[in-house]
């Protein structure tokens, strides 16, 4: 019997997961639908947490935003100040664009580094600005939750103290829903109780083909 040549043995790749880019605005339950997700078995990046670590652990970022907003934006032990930072960025479109353009690739190292472990043939990437920085079009499939403006406010104000008004100069800045909704391609519509979300949630996860 003849052998078998060795590329005639190659095994097959594994197959690359797909990446579902979840979003949603302020207030919409775009957390709570990630922890169903992961209920469901699934894994989530949690992009908005990660940054969040990833300044304080990265000493070629805290160089580079300290250079842009000043030693303030670290507190006295040497901490990011997320309040100083979105108060000096909240009304300075620019400054807001390079602070980004500095946060941002580096979460993408770190998404790419935390992909490669992963097993399930499906993972959800949580992003606020999923649409706005246009990291949609490195997923496979979007899905937005979404909830009418009014309910979104209350949660908020609800969860944080804020007044109407606090929560409306966030939402004004933030992409419209109507914007978001043409833009994705699975949606969740989150305006009435945790076991209908948890439902939609179910059905559009397990539908993903």
């Amino acid at each position: 019997m003849e052998e078998l040549h060795s590329e005639t043995q190659k095994a097959e790749p594994e197959p690359s997961p797909k990446i579902i880019g979840l979003t949603g605005g302020i207030g919409s339950g775009k957390t709570t639908v990630a922890h169903f997700i992961e209920e469901f078995g699934f894994p989530v990046y949690y992009s908005d947490d990660r940054a969040k670590m990833i300044v304080n652990e990265s000493e070629d970022l805290k160089i580079r935003i300290k250079e842009l907003l000043g030693e303030e934006a670290y507190d006295a032990n040497g901490l990011y100040d997320r309040k100083f930072v979105a108060e000096k960025v909240f009304n300075n479109k620019e400054q807001l664009h390079e602070l980004n353009e500095i946060i941002h690739p580096a979460v993408k190292i770190d998404f790419e580094e935390w992909l490669k472990i992963q097993t399930k043939y499906l993972v959800f990437k949580e992003t606020a600005l999923l649409f706005e920085l246009k990291l949609n079009r490195q997923c496979y499939k979007s899905l937005l939750v979404t909830a009418e403006d009014n309910i979104r406010a209350k949660r908020v104000m609800d969860r944080d103290g804020k007044t109407y008004r606090e929560v409306e100069s966030v939402m004004e800045k933030q992409m419209s829903e109507k914007d978001k909704i043409k833009l994705a391609d699975c949606i969740i519509h989150n305006n009435t109780n945790l076991e209908d979300l948890k439902e939609q949630t179910e059905r559009i996860i397990f539908s993903i083909e």
